[in-house]
């Protein structure tokens, strides 16, 4: 079982920047892949960024590539979204997810999420 808590959302001006963090419980975070999602009102949840178990492999949506970075620190079971040139539209709740990766598969995983916290609410006003 993992737990997921997010932390670092907020009300930014476009243009700037926000730091999102997630905590996950437990002695295996480094076997799993982390991603992040959002969900704007109105909309489904989309797909933002993901990152292998080693921190080696990552992916991103068109939407943020370029503005946004993912990245893990193993050691204190966190991952971060470094969200910069923020516009309107990335506006919505992000959510922390993991996903197991078995066996040595060090894939960025963007779907088939196992586990998922609770969000943080990210505002960019105009």
């Amino acid at each position: 079982q993992v737990q997921l808590v997010e932390s670092g959302g907020g009300l930014v001006q476009a243009g700037g920047s926000l730091r999102l963090s997630c905590a996950a419980s437990g002695r295996t975070f480094s076997t799993y892949a982390m991603g992040w999602f959002r969900q704007a009102p109105g909309k489904e949840r989309e797909f933002v960024a993901a990152i292998s178990w080693s921190g080696g492999n990552t992916y991103y949506a068109d939407s943020v590539k370029g503005r946004f970075t993912i990245s893990r620190d193993n050691a204190k079971n966190t991952v971060y979204l470094q969200m910069n040139s923020l516009k309107p539209e990335d506006t919505a709740v992000y959510y922390c997810a993991a996903r197991w990766s078995p066996g040595n598969s060090d894939y960025p995983y963007q779907d088939g999420m196992h586990y998922w916290g609770k969000g943080t609410l990210v505002t960019v006003s105009s």
